[in-house]
Parts: C-alpha cells; sequence; structure tokens
C-alpha cells in the first residue's frame, strides 16, 4: 500500500475512533486508538488521542506514555499548536492528579512559557505549585487569571487593585 492510502487510512481510523470518544463510546474509542497507536508508534497526534482517551476513562497513569510521545520533540510530524497546547496542559493535569507534583509544575510551566495567553494552562499551573507549597505564586496566578479573565462586573470594578495585589500580596499600609 502507497503512503498516501497508509496516511488515508490512518486518518480514517483516528477520526473514527475520536468520534467515538465524542460520542461517549470512551471505551471503543480507547481500544480502537491502542491498535493504531501500535500502528504508528511516533505519531505525535495518534499519541495524543491515545492519551486523551485514557484520561477521559480516569486511567492517568496509563495516558502518560501516551503524552510523552505526543510531546515529543523528534516526533514526526509534531502537533498542531492546539493539540500540544491541550497535550501540554493534559500531561501537567495528570502528573498532577497522579501526585507527581514536580513534573507537574515542569509540564505547565513549559505549557505556560510556550502559550502565555492560556489562563487554563495557569490555573493548572497554580494548582501544582499549591501542591508544592508554592502558595504564594499559586495565589499570584490564580489573582491574575481572575482579573485578566473575569466578567462578573465586581471583579472588573476592581481590577486594578486585584492585578497589582497579585503581585504585592503582603503589602499593607
Amino acid at each position: 500500500m502507497s503512503d498516501d492510502a497508509n496516511s488515508g487510512t490512518r486518518d480514517r481510523l483516528l477520526a473514527e475512533a475520536v468520534g467515538l470518544r465524542e460520542a461517549g463510546e470512551r471505551e471503543e474509542a480507547r481500544t480502537r486508538l491502542l491498535a493504531l497507536a501500535a500502528q504508528h508508534p511516533g505519531d505525535a497526534e495518534v499519541a495524543y488521542q491515545t492519551a486523551w482517551a485514557h484520561d477521559v476513562l480516569g486511567l492517568e497513569a496509563e495516558a502518560v506514555p501516551f503524552y510523552e510521545r505526543a510531546l515529543d520533540d523528534t516526533a514526526a510530524p509534531r502537533l498542531g499548536e492546539e493539540d500540544r497546547r491541550g497535550a501540554l496542559l493534559g500531561l501537567g493535569s495528570t502528573y498532577r492528579v497522579l501526585g507527581r507534583y514536580d513534573q507537574a509544575v515542569t509540564t505547565l510551566r513549559r505549557g505556560t512559557e510556550e502559550f502565555p495567553e492560556d489562563a487554563a494552562l495557569r490555573t493548572f499551573l497554580a494548582m501544582a505549585l499549591f501542591n508544592i507549597g508554592r502558595h504564594e505564586e499559586s495565589t499570584r496566578l490564580l489573582l491574575g487569571v481572575v482579573a485578566a479573565t473575569s466578567d462578573d462586573p465586581y471583579v472588573r470594578r476592581y481590577r486594578r487593585a486585584i492585578e497589582y495585589y497579585a503581585g504585592n500580596l503582603d503589602e499593607t499600609v
């Protein structure tokens, strides 16, 4: 079979598996993605979707190697920007859930460096920082997210003060 035919089959099978996951057929999606990942071990997108399929089933430990493979810079082709963002958040969050807090912080910090505008990555980083006892940095990040993203009229009214105190939590009169 030609590379184009293999690529078309891979694309079709991947789309079907993702569709199953989105339709709530999570176990069937996982089964199909595991088979596809075995056929395409260096494929970052297949690895990412396989990680996601494990994550939604609460199989975080099994998701980790697939997330790591998806984020491997030697993978060809590499993940697109949105999938990379999702994989960094997914892996960081998964590390945190598994109690691997230092790895969570490292991964989520990498995500916030690559995608500084992503409030979800900053929020998950704040949670991981809390877990390692970095409460001040965690609170600063969360206050920054609240100030930048809240539509609450009262938060918006005090946005400048919240942003200021995010960087000056210990300040008193």
